[in-house]
């Protein structure tokens, strides 16, 4: 592990405890998905993506936050679909300024999107959307990449 803060040590720990638990993974991605925003206080909408090669589509998993009309999602629409087809994180600090974005509600203003990658694929994606203007630092970069790296384990 890189040298993080004292802060995201912990979360990082807690979110191995949930990974190493004996629950299933639905219930651990909901668990790391409240873990997540219950740390990060501008994590207003926090969920998992599952994908589907074979059909080249993300569809929604669990997560904590308002609902989404978003379940399907094909690899290259939106924040989210981008990520999958170049998979690669995706940050965009202000969305109004996205013109691929898929608007969940208009309270979100911020989004990152991690890709889960297994065997060289795109299994999953960690998708997180903020109510604030410009939130995320390379802190949530370091922290959500470690935690993807985690959950790909759990795939």
């Amino acid at each position: 592990m890189t040298d993080y803060s004292e802060e995201i040590v912990q979360i990082i720990n807690k979110a191995k405890e949930i990974i190493d638990s004996k629950h299933d993974r639905d219930e651990k991605l909901a668990a790391v998905s409240h873990l997540l925003k219950d740390e990060i206080s501008y994590y207003d909408w926090v969920g998992f993506y599952i994908a589907d090669q074979s059909k080249k589509e993300l569809i929604l998993g669990p997560f904590v936050g308002e609902p989404t009309e978003h379940t399907r999602i094909a690899f290259g629409e939106g924040i989210c679909g981008q990520a999958a087809a170049i998979r690669k994180p995706f940050v965009v600090q202000d969305v109004r300024k996205e013109t691929n974005y898929l608007s969940c509600s208009v309270k979100v203003m911020s989004e990152i999107v991690f890709p889960i990658i297994k065997d060289d694929k795109v299994v999953g994606e960690l998708d997180i959307d903020s109510h604030t203007l410009s939130p995320f630092t390379d802190k949530d970069s370091a922290l959500l990449g470690e935690i993807c790296t985690l959950i790909a384990l759990l795939f």
